[in-house]
């Protein structure tokens, strides 16, 4: 090949990059997507769990929400308030008050306590077994049943089985509510970090019938409601329910619940 050939390659070569190179900038600035500052500014305060927890599909989308006023600067469950303060300082606003909460299982059915009406075989998952005649293999059929769905669900490592029902560690949940919303039987749910007592069961049988599936269950017997004196206890048909706002802490409910199924966290 002649030295006339060679130049004139590197010379066409050097030309089509020209070309490509000025195709692409040109190509870029027409098709660019505008990024708003105030969105990638509220997106680096976010920790980047990318939970869902907030309620939008990931950090990204709750960004752009806060950024467009359709959220509220305290929507990350995860950040709490030191991060509802920064986003509140990107957007000047007030933060506002940020309550933590923490997820919490209802139910002390426990191995030794609540009994059991069949042997299941199948897959070690809670929605598998909940769709078997019974709804499982307990007895309860509002109980937890203790495959850990909810804990392969956990991105914090703050839930657990133990001792066949599932138990919060409250120091490491940060409020997603992944873990409630893959339970079968809807029996995690979010409260306040300084709840004090909770009512540990969901059944809505009857006293005769809770007794029969497990010992530590809420029979409705309705006393602890008649001690109360803070109106913060009432019956959800047939099993007692907390309204943490109300609840001043006093204990007497618990002390009075005959099965001890009101207990301090």
């Amino acid at each position: 090949m002649s030295i006339t050939a060679i130049i004139i390659t590197i010379i066409v070569v050097a030309a089509v990059g020209l070309v490509v190179g000025f195709l692409l900038v040109t190509a870029g600035q027409v098709f660019k997507v505008e990024v708003d500052e105030k969105v990638a500014a509220v997106r680096e305060c976010l920790p980047g769990n990318n939970c869902g927890g907030c309620g939008f599909p990931g950090c990204d989308g709750l960004a752009a929400a806060i950024a467009a006023g359709e959220a509220p600067v305290n929507q990350c469950p995860v950040g709490g308030a030191p991060v509802a303060a920064k986003i509140a300082a990107v957007m000047g606003v007030e933060a506002g008050d940020t309550v933590k909460t923490v997820a919490y299982v209802r139910c002390s059915g426990t191995c030794e306590q609540a009994k059991n009406q069949s042997l299941y075989d199948g897959v070690q998952d809670c929605r598998a077994a909940a769709t078997v005649p019974g709804g499982g293999p307990k007895a309860c059929s509002f109980g937890c049943l203790g495959f850990g769905t909810c804990v392969k669900e956990c991105q914090f490592d703050a839930i657990h089985i133990v001792n066949g029902v599932a138990v919060v560690d409250r120091t490491k949940c940060v409020a997603c509510g992944k873990c409630a919303a893959a339970c079968p039987k809807g029996l995690i749910s979010l409260i306040p970090d300084t709840s004090k007592y909770v009512v540990s069961c969901r059944s809505q049988e009857k006293g005769k019938a809770v007794k029969d599936a497990c010992s530590a269950g809420c029979i409705g017997c309705t006393a602890c409601t008649r001690v109360c004196e803070s109106d913060a206890i009432h019956m959800n048909g047939n099993v007692a329910e907390i309204d943490q706002n109300k609840c001043t802490g006093c204990g007497k409910c618990a002390e009075k619940c005959p099965v001890k199924i009101i207990r301090l966290r």
